[in-house]
C-alpha cells in the first residue's frame, strides 16, 4: 500500500531527518542522497540545508518527497558563533536525526556536541587543500565533533584516515560503499568501437578534478575524441586550454546532464584525472557500462576496478596518464576484456540495494549491516 507523504503505516509522522551539505550542487554526495531519499519516499521527511545556497541537485529529488530547504547562512570565520546559532535551529526543527556531510558541515556537528538529536556524519572526501595531507586544526576539530557519532565512510582509504589520523574510535566507523542502479547503465556495446576511440569523463569541472591533466594527456594521442560531461567554474579555462593545445576540434564539452547513461554507452574508455577522490560514483557507472577505466591512483579506485584493469591506474602526472590512455586506445580487444571484468565486479560489489539498506538503518538509528 502506498503511504501518504510523510506518514508511517500507523498514521504517525515519518521520521524527520535534517541533512546539512556545504553545497547542494550536483556532486557525488548529493546525487547519492537523492537516490536514497527517492528510494525510501514517504518513509522519511527531510530538511536539506545547503550552506552556500546552491540547490542545483534539488532537481534530482522526486517531487512527491516531503522536503524543505531552509536558508540558514553562515558567518565566515565564526565557527563557534555559527555553531551556537545552528543549535538554536536544531531545537526549532526538532529532527529525529541530523546528518552532516564533510568538513564544510562541521559547525552543525559542533552544534549538536551536547546532543539535541541523534547525529551521524558522512565523509566523502576532501577539497584541494587536504588532498595530500590533513590540516591539523581540522583533525582536532573532527576528533572533538565526531568522536561519539556514527561516521559513515564509502572508502577503505577514508576508514584508514578516520582511525589512524583522526583517531576516531573504531566502534563508530561504518564502511558503506557507494552503489548505483546498475541496470540503468547496462548497454549492448553497439555504439562503441566503430571508429577512432572515444575517451570520456563525467565530472564537476572543479580544481580537484584536474581536467587540465586529462586535456594535456589526450593532446599526446594522434587520434581519438574526448567527451567531457559536466560543468563548473573551471569550464572557461578548460575550453581555452583545449584551444591552446590545438585539440579543440577533437574535444566536446557536453555540459551538465542528469542522465549520463547514454554518454557512457558511447565511450570506449572512461578517464579520471583527479588529484583527490575516495569512491567516485563515475567509476562505478563506467564499470556498470562495461568500460575500461584509465585513472589516477586516488582513493579506492585501484580496489574498485577489476584486477585486469589495475595496470591502467596510474600515478598522478601527465605522462603516466597519457601512456595509459595510449595503451588502452591502441588495443580494442583488451578494452573489451577489461570492460567485461569491470562489469562483473560492479555487479558483485556495487548494487545500490546494500547502500540503501545501510543508510536507511542509520537514519532510523539502527546499526548498519557491514
Amino acid at each position: 500500500m502506498k503511504l501518504a507523504t510523510g506518514q508511517t503505516r500507523d498514521g504517525e509522522p515519518s521520521p524527520l531527518v535534517a541533512h546539512v551539505f556545504p553545497t547542494f550542487a550536483v556532486g557525488g554526495a548529493q546525487v547519492r542522497f537523492a537516490a536514497i531519499a527517492n528510494h525510501f519516499g514517504a518513509a522519511f521527511r527531510h530538511i536539506v540545508v545547503s550552506l552556500d545556497g546552491n540547490l542545483a541537485c534539488r532537481e534530482r529529488l522526486h517531487p512527491d518527497l516531503d522536503v524543505t530547504f531552509p536558508r540558514v547562512g553562515a558567518t565566515k570565520n565564526a565557527m563557534l558563533t555559527n555553531a551556537w546559532r545552528f543549535r538554536g535551529l536544531l531545537r526549532d526543527w526538532r529532527p529525529d536525526a541530523l546528518v552532516t556531510c564533510n568538513w564544510g558541515a562541521i559547525e552543525f556537528a559542533l552544534a549538536n556536541i551536547v546532543p539535541v538529536t541523534r547525529h551521524l556524519h558522512v565523509v566523502d572526501g576532501f577539497g584541494p587543500e587536504e588532498r595530500s595531507t590533513q590540516i591539523p586544526r581540522r583533525v582536532f576539530m573532527r576528533r572533538i565533533a565526531l568522536s561519539r557519532s556514527p561516521v559513515v565512510l564509502p572508502s577503505r582509504n577514508l576508514v584508514r584516515i578516520a582511525t589512524e589520523i583522526w583517531k576516531l574510535p573504531p566502534k563508530i566507523i561504518h564502511y558503506v560503499p557507494n552503489g548505483i542502479d546498475l541496470a540503468r547503465f547496462a548497454t549492448d556495446g553497439t555504439q562503441r568501437g566503430s571508429g577512432e576511440p572515444v575517451i570520456g569523463t563525467v565530472a564537476a569541472l572543479r580544481e580537484e578534478k584536474n581536467i587540465p591533466r586529462l586535456l594535456r594527456a589526450f593532446a599526446t594521442l594522434p587520434a581519438g575524441r574526448l567527451v567531457i560531461v559536466g560543468d563548473g567554474p573551471e569550464r572557461p579555462a578548460l575550453e581555452a586550454l583545449a584551444q591552446s593545445l590545438g585539440i579543440a576540434e577533437r574535444v566536446r564539452f557536453a555540459g551538465q546532464h542528469q542522465d549520463t547513461a547514454s554518454f557512457y554507452a558511447q565511450f570506449d574508455i572512461f578517464a579520471l584525472s583527479s588529484d583527490t577522490e575516495q569512491m567516485p560514483l563515475s567509476v562505478i557507472e563506467a564499470m556498470a557500462s562495461g568500460l575500461p577505466v584509465v585513472s589516477t591512483d586516488v582513493g579506492d579506485v585501484r580496489l574498485m576496478v577489476a584486477e585486469e584493469n589495475a595496470p591502467f591506474v596510474t600515478k598522478l602526472d601527465d605522462p603516466a596518464l597519457a601512456a595509459a590512455l595510449a595503451a588502452a586506445a591502441a588495443d580494442r580487444d583488451s578494452r573489451q576484456r577489461i570492460g567485461l571484468a569491470n562489469l562483473g565486479k560492479a555487479r558483485r560489489d556495487f548494487d545500490e540495494a546494500a547502500m540503501f539498506a545501510a543508510h536507511g538503518a542509520l537514519w532510523r538509528g539502527a546499526p548498519a549491516t557491514p
